[in-house]
């Protein structure tokens, strides 16, 4: 069992969270949630023993073993790709080291021999003889082919690597399994497959992730890092936000009861005070008034900023068509005689294991890119705009935050400006910041900004969740649903994809699937037809 007794970070003046006394039972899984800067990942990184807290202590019971999903995805790059996953339990791995270089001595003593047994007898009881299958059939199960079980990590695509990683963190069933951000550039078929390992494993697992639909999936108990303590929540996220939000709302109107109470007494003392008949009676008034004290509701680290697409325009009957469009960047052909129409009230997710090709496709429905052949037509009432994914080159320019946005603005009064940034979680000096120095996240919220603004009545997203917290990703889910015109977008966020969208497109294997169906009934086809 893992347990933190009194833990309290601070850096500096400023405290994370302080006197945090959790045990974590073996069986459960915690979804650790909490708003960016709140200290999920630190708090990970006390349990691990790579952070010493500024007081308490953490305890892992003798004998059991904590794994932790690495961050660096060439830490191992002169490692084999098979050894690399070995190394997710280092006294295995060490002891095979230990072994080969003993048996590989041209002078093998008596001294060397007493040492192999011992070595092989804890070898035998780390169960190192199925070591390599065990962390081949991990491998093969979160999709890297053998063929590339022998290759170096500096020979294999970033992609891959980020799950020779989890497969690193996984092996050798640990006792404690620390995973910060697991489903991060992971494939819906391998975060389906780790969901499930996550289901069914036995031990205690901990997780810091931004994906909802994931945690309400996996966790059995949410521990939320928030007013500078860490307090743990039976149940998955669902169940966490509806009683979290109950409970604020229980505290508020038990405080308003009491202001209501405290003003009647303050009126009476007024009245009453001055009224010898009435004096003793005010007293006693006054002296309960003294008594009556607030219940402090502390004001949350989460902020949820303000987003909602209003179009201009409603969009007539003809919205959008794709016809014939087919692509090829250097040399590989990316899409390939692509139609589809977009028809009113669409609200459209495209699905394609290519990423690419998804953003190929955003790109020249944008108008920021021409196809080899075909052509986009979009109707006469229809006004467009695009979140692209990378959206680096729009904040190349050394301006501030207020005269950047000014510049998308129908209305250029700072005032207005300022208090549409102020909605956005941009307030008083943060307005002036430079706009090439901003976070990525702060980024894609200027970027929601600039379609918010825009009034267009068609909207293109390609991943916009990348790079939010939670609570930005619930407030766009929440804009991108009640949007009254036209979507078209990705995003691997599953809960929102599941939400908004009312229409799949599925570019994969060089052909258009259209279903008219929602992203888990589109899913279970898929499943059913495979199997």
């Amino acid at each position: 069992m893992l347990n933190a007794i009194g833990v309290t970070v601070r850096f500096g003046k400023r405290v994370l969270f302080e006197d945090v006394n959790i045990k974590f039972a073996k069986g459960n899984c915690y979804g650790i949630i909490g708003a960016n800067g709140a200290g999920k990942s630190t708090f990970l990184k006390v349990l691990s023993g790579e952070l010493e807290p500024s007081k308490g202590e953490v305890t892992l019971d003798k004998g059991e073993r904590l794994s932790i999903l690495k961050q660096d995805h060439f830490a191992y790059e002169d490692f084999k790709v098979l050894d690399t996953v070995i190394m997710g339990n280092n006294e295995l791995y060490q002891i095979m080291k230990d072994k080969d270089a003993l048996y590989s001595k041209p002078d093998f003593s008596e001294e060397d021999g007493m040492k192999a047994a011992k070595l092989e007898e804890r070898f035998a009881e780390l169960d190192g003889w199925n070591a390599e299958s065990d962390a081949a059939t991990l491998l093969n199960e979160l999709g890297i082919e053998t063929s590339l079980h022998e290759k170096l990590m500096k020979e294999i695509d970033a992609k891959d690597k980020v799950k020779v990683l989890l497969a690193q963190a996984l092996f050798g069933n640990p006792d404690v399994l620390l995973l910060d951000e697991p489903t991060n550039d992971l494939d819906i078929k391998t975060i389906d497959w780790l969901q499930e390992f996550l289901i069914n494993f036995d031990n205690t697992v901990l997780v810091v992730s931004h994906d909802r639909y994931f945690l309400n999936k996996v966790c059995t108990h949410i521990a939320d890092v928030d007013f500078g303590k860490i307090k743990v929540y039976p149940g998955n996220y669902d169940f966490w936000y509806e009683s979290s939000q109950l409970a604020l709302k229980q505290m508020k109107e038990q405080n308003k009861k009491k202001e209501e109470k405290i003003k009647e007494l303050q009126e009476f003392i007024a009245r009453f005070s001055a009224n010898a008949s009435k004096s003793k009676q005010a007293t006693s008034r006054k002296k309960s008034l003294e008594k009556i004290e607030l219940d402090e509701i502390k004001p949350s680290n989460r902020k949820y900023p303000y987003i909602d697409f209003k179009p201009d325009r409603e969009p007539g009957k003809e919205i959008l068509e794709v016809k014939n469009i087919s692509k090829t960047i250097n040399g590989e052909k990316i899409l390939d005689n692509v139609s589809f129409t977009v028809k009113r009230d669409d609200k459209i997710a495209i699905l394609s294991d290519n990423e690419i090709a998804k953003t190929v496709l955003f790109q020249i429905i944008a108008g920021e890119l021409e196809p080899d052949s075909g052509e986009i037509s979009f109707g006469t009432t229809i006004t467009h705009d695009y979140f692209p994914k990378d959206n680096n080159y729009l904040f190349e320019d050394d301006m501030i935050l207020v005269d950047w946005l000014r510049q998308y603005s129908k209305d250029p009064d700072e005032t207005y400006v300022r208090s549409f940034l102020g909605r956005m979680l941009f307030s008083g000096e943060e307005a002036l910041k430079k706009v090439n120095v901003l976070s990525g996240g702060e980024k894609v919220r200027c970027v929601l900004s600039k379609l918010m603004l825009s009034g267009a009545n068609f909207l293109i997203f390609d991943e916009p969740t990348n790079h939010l917290d939670m609570e930005s990703i619930t407030a766009l889910n929440e804009g991108m649903t009640k949007f009254k015109g036209n979507l078209i977008f990705t995003s691997h966020d599953h809960q929102l994809t599941q939400t908004v969208a009312n229409k799949i497109i599925d570019l994969n294997d060089n052909r258009v699937v259209i279903r008219e169906c929602e992203y888990d009934q589109y899913l279970e086809e898929i499943s059913e037809k495979n199997n």
